[in-house]
């Protein structure tokens, strides 16, 4: 039977990978308040002002599991560097569990980052 070796390299070029999702995510967020601080000068009708709370409270939450995921690929980054040094390329079990629970993170959060743009988009198509 043939074990698998997971390298080192691979996963840090996927933390790479997600760096880059993660900063565009707060990019399109920064965006995203901006055209909730245009719609807040156009509408008066309550119903629509708690839309945009709505909107901007998922954006602070987004915003807050973003740094979250960066702070928990930063540590990981740097328990793969001091594994590195050791022990060289390969990765061993538990740290490759700690990868993989990151980055079933990242898939949950795509999903829900996705959805929270379509309905936003939805939102933006009706009222600006």
């Amino acid at each position: 039977m043939k074990t698998a070796v997971i390298y080192n390299s691979d996963l840090h070029f996927e933390h790479k990978q997600w760096e880059s999702e993660l900063a565009f995510w707060k990019d399109e967020l920064k965006s995203f308040n901006n055209r909730l601080g245009e719609l807040v000068t156009r509408w008066t009708d309550k119903d629509v002002l708690a839309q945009l709370e709505h909107y901007q409270n998922e954006f602070i939450l987004h915003g807050n599991v973003i740094e979250d995921l960066q702070e928990a690929m930063e540590k990981h980054e740097m328990n793969i560097s001091e594994h590195s040094n050791k022990l060289g390329d390969t990765m061993d079990v538990p740290m490759f569990s700690t990868h993989k629970e990151i980055r079933e993170k990242m898939e949950t959060q795509r999903q829900i980052y996705a959805d929270l743009k379509k309905d936003f988009f939805r939102f933006l198509s009706k009222y600006m």
